[in-house]
């Protein structure tokens, strides 16, 4: 085994739960693109509150990470972002590479990721982005993960299992280490998601949702197909005790606790 992968095994260790295999990311990199929404005002504030309730590892852009992203409490992985674009641009799915690997290895990242909107009109771009950053990744032993949404004029659903499959698929062709994509629904849909994919899926937690019950229920259906984990990131840092929910989702992810044993947990 060659330094880097050394390397990439010791971070991913960082980011996976050593247990379970298992990983709670969450996001925390959309002031690019929606600027200081609810639950992301007070920075310290909000991954500290994760880190307590147990997450593996918070997403951030490089700015937010020179302003120390651990808090105050405790540790907790770190995983740098590369992609940007803001909700007020011409094509907001248009991502463009804003950081570098070198530059996440010198601020200390665990791993890096990249988003790429698969079927958006600058599709061609991003598979370019994706490609050299895993080529820099491997050279680094710097885990990757891709972020593959299907999204763009081609695509009537973006949780239809079809174009879910392909977009994951694509981002493990390509270098991924842990693929980032829309939970399709149900169990049975993202099962051939799963096994269309050769490194571990992670669902994404998209829009607040109503309540914390259909959270935790597509957690669990995530988790049933065979899924690795989740980045959910407004359902958690949105909720009124983020710490809780996170509690909540890890007793589903790491302990294969049934929804209705994690909803009492989180209503008690």
């Amino acid at each position: 085994m060659g330094m880097s992968e050394i390397g990439k095994r010791i971070r991913m260790e960082r980011i996976m739960d050593r247990r379970s295999g298992k990983t709670i990311i969450v996001p925390m990199d959309h002031g690019v693109s929606l600027g200081p929404i609810e639950g992301l005002i007070d920075m310290p504030e909000a991954i500290n509150s994760v880190a307590e309730g147990g997450a593996n590892a918070v997403l951030l852009h490089k700015g937010i990470i020179r302003h120390g992203h651990r808090g105050y409490g405790r540790d907790v992985g770190l995983i740098m972002h590369l992609s940007g674009s803001t909700s007020l641009a011409p094509d907001p799915n248009r991502k463009v590479q804003v950081a570098s690997v070198e530059e996440a290895i010198r601020l200390g990242a665990d791993a890096v990721s990249v988003h790429i909107n698969v079927g958006a009109d600058n599709e061609a771009e991003m598979l370019g982005l994706l490609g050299m950053v895993a080529e820099r990744c491997t050279k680094w032993g710097m885990p990757l993960v891709a972020m593959m949404y299907p999204r763009g004029r081609k695509i009537p659903s973006e949780h239809a299992v079809e174009v879910v499959k392909l977009a994951a698929r694509a981002g493990a062709e390509l270098g991924a280490d842990i693929i980032k994509t829309n939970y399709t629904g149900d169990v049975d849909t993202f099962r051939e998601v799963v096994r269309g994919c050769p490194v571990p899926v992670v669902i994404a937690g998209g829009p607040k949702m109503g309540s914390d019950r259909e959270v935790l229920e597509m957690v669990a259906g995530a988790m049933e197909a065979g899924g690795a984990g989740t980045s959910i990131g407004r359902n958690i840092f949105q909720h009124p005790s983020p710490t809780r929910m996170v509690r909540a989702i890890a007793r589903i992810v790491h302990e294969g606790w049934s929804v209705e044993e994690a909803v009492k947990e989180l209503e008690a």
